[in-house]
């Protein structure tokens, strides 16, 4: 048989503990289970799906992205990005 570790916080493991001593199994024997059913089912045993809100942000970031390249400054390292912002800061400042 062989090992596999898997780290996750403690809240987790102790949720889950309780969770599956209430069903009768140690943790090992629900991963054992989670990953018999994983191959059973050719993919995760479960739906994973993106909420409305997790789609939105992922709209968003791929329209800030598409901007940044018709812009030309996709290619910008964060400290370029940081100099523009605070060149039209002061920029900005000197027109009040």
């Amino acid at each position: 048989m062989e090992l596999i570790q898997v780290r996750v916080d403690s809240e987790t493991k102790k949720a889950a503990a309780t969770l599956f001593d209430a069903l009768g199994m140690d943790l090992s024997t629900a991963i054992r289970s989670f990953l018999k059913k994983a191959i059973a089912e050719g993919g995760m045993p479960f739906e994973l799906r993106l909420d409305e809100d997790a789609r939105k942000a992922m709209a968003a970031v791929e329209k800030m992205r598409e901007t940044s390249e018709a812009n030309g400054n996709n290619e910008m390292s964060l400290d370029e990005i940081n100099e523009e912002i605070a060149a039209s800061r002061r920029q900005r400042k000197t027109l009040k």
